[in-house]
């Protein structure tokens, strides 16, 4: 069973090990903690946001940030997911995000969660689209090692209570 709490300092060791390549590190972090290796210094970058980390049983297994982008808590992005790749393929990224889509849909009252996922990580936009996330059509580009790679959009909306769905959230 998964669950997520609030990151502890404790957690940095297991979220580092999971970005030991340096694919992996562009894939989780779009070049925006600076370049590979991670370091703390490009880490404490997510210091502000809202950081969570995934337990499977007591062990860290995944780790995602919340921010609200336009200052309002109408809606939230998450960023920076990652799960460990020992542990990948076993349904913790969706039961992450979605306990993250509930925390952000119950506590936050969000309308609407974005992230971002690069267009060629078909495994993380199926894992996003499994968790209840739908592609916008709107894109975004990132500059990674002298390359511009097109990501992808995707939201969550809320369902209300009332029984009509304002919303795919499931």
């Amino acid at each position: 069973m998964i669950r997520i709490r609030p990151y502890m300092d404790s957690d940095r060791e297991a979220v580092f090990r999971w970005c030991g390549d340096e694919e992996t590190f562009f894939r989780w972090t779009a070049g925006v903690l600076g370049p590979y290796p991670l370091t703390e210094e490009g880490f404490s970058k997510t210091a502000g946001l809202m950081r969570f980390t995934a337990l499977d049983e007591k062990t860290p297994a995944g780790f995602f940030c919340m921010r609200n982008p336009k200052q309002t808590l109408d809606e939230l992005r998450i960023g920076f997911v990652i799960v460990d790749p020992t542990k990948r393929g076993r349904g913790i990224g969706k039961a992450m995000l979605r306990l993250g889509l509930d925390y952000a849909f119950l506590i936050y009252r969000a309308e609407r969660v974005t992230l971002g996922v690069f267009e060629d990580n078909l495994p993380a936009r199926a894992c996003y689209a499994s968790a209840g996330f739908r592609e916008t059509g709107v894109k975004e580009r990132y500059p990674i090692r002298g390359i511009e790679k097109e990501a992808v959009e995707m939201e969550c909306l809320r369902i209300l209570k009332t029984g009509e769905t304002k919303g795919v959230h499931a």
